[in-house]
């Protein structure tokens, strides 16, 4: 009798099990349907190249890979939080607010330890969705779930004035992508910081029109 209760538990609790798992997980309407809340990420520079050398973007000791790892990164990452009304995330993904976690990018920033620049134009672009779904993989959401979104740096070109970057949204729970999209903006602005951060200010209002909006 004890057999047949529990093996009426078990039926019982498979379909309740099936219909509660897809509300757990977020999907790529989701990201379109300006309702689901979206959690802001920042900018990841892990995988960044600068087409040219550092004198072509600026003075030595303003413009070296030193100090793009520990300044200017997070000095980037910081402009959505004090000039939001410029960079206005919610804007680009149709949502009256988005939320602020800009430390989860800024943690992997931090550990960048590398030679930024590259004389091979062919660097400008080199990631693929494949290789953006394993970085999100192995990314550290710090225990934020949901919706999140941010932007992979993948090239800047000085002779170009241009800035390529992955825009893309993840399931922070599952660690999947969403949608990923490659975006480039044209850079303009006093100095090596604001130069480069007007490319990433166009190439949010770009995304303010991407077709997928329009599903």
């Amino acid at each position: 009798m004890k057999t047949t209760f529990g093996l009426r538990l078990l039926i019982l609790s498979i379909p309740f099990s099936l219909t509660i798992l897809p509300v757990l997980s977020q999907t790529k309407a989701q990201v379109f349907d300006g309702q689901t809340p979206i959690t802001w990420l920042g900018l990841d520079f892990t995988q960044a190249k600068f087409i040219g050398a550092p004198v072509d973007y600026g003075k030595a000791e303003e413009v070296n890979s030193e100090r793009i790892s520990h300044f200017y990164t997070r000095s980037w990452n910081y402009l959505f939080m004090d000039q939001p009304k410029k960079f206005d995330v919610a804007k680009a993904v149709h949502r009256a607010t988005v939320q602020y976690r800009i430390e989860v990018t800024q943690k992997v920033d931090d550990t960048i330890k590398k030679d930024f620049f590259s004389k091979d134009p062919a660097q400008f672009k080199t990631l693929t969705e494949q290789n953006i779904g394993d970085l999100v993989k192995n990314y550290d959401y710090q225990g934020n779930t949901g919706i999140g979104m941010l932007f992979f740096v993948d090239g800047i070109s000085k002779s170009t004035s241009q800035e390529g970057v992955w825009v893309t949204f993840v399931d922070m729970q599952s660690k999947t992508v969403l949608y990923t999209t490659y975006m480039v903006g044209k850079s303009g602005g006093m100095g090596f910081r604001n130069n480069w951060a007007d490319a990433v200010y166009k190439i949010l209002q770009a995304f303010y029109t991407d077709p997928g909006w329009a599903k």
